[in-house]
């Protein structure tokens, strides 16, 4: 055991090239800070290890301490009889379950309330709701009920987004959907985009600052290079490039239960559910085939890196932005089923061509071994040792490596770190950007980690510091906090992308 402890589980490698790359502490999406805010300071100081002699406790022995949950089985395996488990007092169980029935009898006296509650809402505005949104609702219910005489904590005067993350553009501080500058700016992108040859260079700068969501769709297939400037081609482009991936969904996907691409299939058939899994929509049975057909295509076609887990969630904004161009309504929890067999079809070629496009230029973060990424955090981990030495310096004192928290955000393009939303309007910027995945992507990382500099210094041991950055509270982000992440991004970048030796040692 001690020897498997020693090697440092981000580094463990395939023997294979192209085979299939774990990704570890992956969680999506952001947790709630409200939830989360106390529970991770109590765990901190419950499960810190002593500091006798002031030295910092190391990853190794955050591992060692949490070894047992990595192993699978070791539940059957516990010897119930040890004393530990002997130690429980019977009075305060006895105490504790006639407690726990006085209390379950309590919220089962109004029954009535809560189905008139539930009655005086429309049929047509009934929600899907995930299993999460609902104990969140029966959690609080439950401590209104139980504590009737403490005042409820206040919380910040803004609208309540859902824990089922919303996808359509919401800015954070509640601003109208459409004020006069954004029709403005509309009617802008209209021009461009309905001109003869469209101005690519013109429009990236105009979708810079975001783009509308009515124009998206098309935006996105330019500006990834899927379709041409040219509006007299673009039809036969779309209907060449569409007939050329069913014809590759013809040639392949019956290969996916040969040997040979039977590991890499399984691995695609697990993944799919666990994307996104709060949002409906992406539980929905024909979605997830859309999505097993486009990452198993991808992955026969690209050999070199195949299958990577955290490539499945590179589908999914080019997937919703392509279905809104059919949905008016919000696609969360939009059923899938009501749209014609030729619009899923082209939804489904379109999000394989421009997650193609995507990858193209990133796909060294894929590759054997991931050098790309690899190269990236490194080179975090420079430009923060130079822009905050005092947070590079609290790393270093508590041990923390940016590989165990900032290999996430290069393999998932922070798609973990941040709700669907978001993401769509950073990618906005990203397509806008050159190398925007690649090189930009480098001074937002570091822009989002200075953000929490407060509460990264705040965190006093390993346990702390690697929960917070695993967990950071985004899930109220909006269109305003990604616009103040990309403008500090772009300092940045101004500053130290054409002065390398500025940020190296």
């Amino acid at each position: 055991m001690a020897a498997e402890n020693s090697k440092q589980f981000w580094k463990r490698s395939a023997k294979l090239p192209g085979s299939i790359q774990p990704v570890y502490g992956a969680q999506h999406p952001p947790l709630d800070p409200r939830l989360t805010k106390n529970f991770i300071k109590e765990r901190s100081k419950v499960n810190a290890v002593p500091l006798k002699n002031k030295k910092a406790s190391s990853f190794h022995e955050f591992a060692r301490n949490t070894s047992d949950a990595w192993d699978i089985g070791d539940d059957e395996e516990e010897d119930f009889s040890s004393p530990s488990f002997q130690t429980l007092n019977s009075k305060v169980a006895l105490a504790t379950a006639a407690q726990v029935l006085e209390n379950h009898s309590k919220l089962r006296v109004k029954p009535e309330r809560s189905q008139s509650t539930t009655s005086d809402v429309p049929a047509s505005y009934k929600v899907i709701k995930s299993s999460s949104d609902a104990q969140l609702s029966r959690n609080s219910s439950d401590t209104c009920l139980r504590n009737p005489l403490h005042k409820q904590q206040s919380l910040p005067l803004r609208p309540i987004i859902p824990l089922v993350a919303r996808i359509s553009d919401q800015n954070a501080s509640g601003a109208p959907p459409m004020t006069v500058r954004e029709k403005t700016r509309l009617e802008k992108f209209r021009q461009l985009l309905s001109s003869h040859n469209t101005d690519l260079d013109e429009l990236r700068k105009c979708s810079w600052p975001g783009v509308p969501r009515e124009v998206r769709p098309i935006t996105w297939r330019l500006l990834s290079g899927y379709l041409p400037a040219n509006t007299e081609r673009r039809k036969l482009t779309l209907q060449r490039k569409r007939e050329e991936y069913f014809g590759f969904i013809e040639q392949y996907y019956d290969s996916r239960n040969e040997e040979h691409h039977q590991d890499t299939y399984r691995q695609i058939h697990i993944d799919i559910p666990r994307t996104n899994p709060l949002i409906p929509l992406f539980q929905q049975p024909l979605v997830q085939e859309i999505f097993e057909r486009i990452l198993f295509i991808w992955a026969i076609r690209h050999p070199a890196s195949g299958y990577v887990q955290g490539i499945n969630d590179l589908v999914t904004p080019f997937f919703v932005v392509f279905l809104s161009e059919y949905v008016e309504e919000d696609v969360e929890n939009f059923d899938v089923t009501n749209l014609s067999q030729d619009v899923l079809r082209s939804i489904e070629a379109d999000s394989f061509w421009c997650m193609s496009k995507l990858l193209d230029g990133i796909q060294d973060n894929y590759t054997f071994a991931q050098p790309g990424i690899q190269k990236k955090v490194k080179a975090l981990e420079e430009l923060v040792s130079r822009i905050d030495e005092q947070v590079h310096n609290h790393f270093r004192r508590y041990e923390v490596e940016y590989l165990q928290f900032a290999f996430r955000w290069m393999n998932n393009l922070l798609m973990r770190e941040l709700p669907l939303r978001c993401t769509i309007r950073l990618w906005d910027t990203y397509q806008s950007e050159p190398e925007g995945f690649s090189h930009f992507h480098l001074y937002v990382c570091a822009a989002f980690l200075i953000k929490w500099r407060k509460e990264i210094l705040d965190e006093e041991d390993f346990q702390g510091l690697l929960m917070l950055l695993q967990n950071l509270p985004t899930i109220h982000w909006g269109n305003e906090e990604i616009g103040l992440l990309l403008a500090e991004a772009y300092r940045l970048k101004y500053m130290f992308a054409d002065a390398p030796n500025h940020y190296r040692r």
